[in-house]
């Protein structure tokens, strides 16, 4: 029964690193072109490269907590409407800010509000791994710190209903002004770190074969 738990495990490790060499592989082609979306364009593949056109609404953002940064520090990315130059709206993920002196006192995240041209990446909402309960309802002041809410908790928040349906969040390229610390990446491990970890199962559970084997054969011996 351990046998077939590590050899299980093995084969469970190279199927998550297939999902993220996937995911990798869509994140390398995303910046191949570039499309112009508004409130009508439909839904683009994830990491598409995308560009728009409008303002950004500094009066309503919220700050998704619990996201570390690269090395580790606790933070908030900064989520920021902007209102579609056509109509309509899309959320903007302007990058990462630390946490400050505490949560009582969020960070100064303010952004002017004129027409300009915007570019990223589409993306969705971060995720929990694990989430227990029913999260309550986010309520103003702004900006308001949130732990991963969903695209349904942010436009009941802003009461907004006009959202664009080609991206749910869009991460903001690293050299667009108005934003933070950008280094964006696929989620997770890299592919190969799931490939190594598959090796070790197996090893293990032919390490478990050899011991079963060794000792089988010595008591038939005796």
């Amino acid at each position: 029964m351990l046998l077939a738990v590590l050899v299980s495990l093995g084969r469970w490790q190279l199927q998550r690193a297939d999902q993220k060499r996937a995911l990798f592989d869509a994140f390398a082609r995303g910046a191949d072109t570039t499309r112009l979306i508004d409130l009508k364009t439909p839904p683009v593949p994830r990491y598409q490269h995308v560009e728009a056109r409008g303002s950004y609404d500094g009066s309503r953002q919220v700050l998704i907590d619990n996201m570390p940064s690269a090395s580790g520090r606790a933070g908030y990315f900064v989520v920021t409407p902007f209102a579609l130059a056509g109509g309509g709206w899309l959320l903007v993920n302007r990058g990462w800010v630390p946490l400050g002196a505490s949560r009582a006192a969020p960070p100064a995240v303010d952004v002017a509000g004129g027409a300009r041209r915007i570019v990223g990446r589409a993306d969705h909402l971060p995720t929990a791994g694990l989430r227990m309960g029913q999260p309550s309802a986010l309520r103003p002041p702004f900006p308001v710190v949130a732990n991963f809410p969903s695209r349904t908790d942010i436009e009941q928040l802003m009461r907004e209903t006009s959202w664009a349906s080609a991206v749910e969040l869009v991460l903001l390229d690293p050299d667009q002004p108005d934003g933070y610390e950008r280094q964006w990446q696929p989620p997770g491990v890299p592919p190969l770190r799931h490939t190594a970890y598959a090796v070790q199962w197996f090893a293990l559970a032919l390490a478990l074969g050899v011991i079963y084997l060794v000792t089988n054969v010595r008591r038939s011996g005796s």
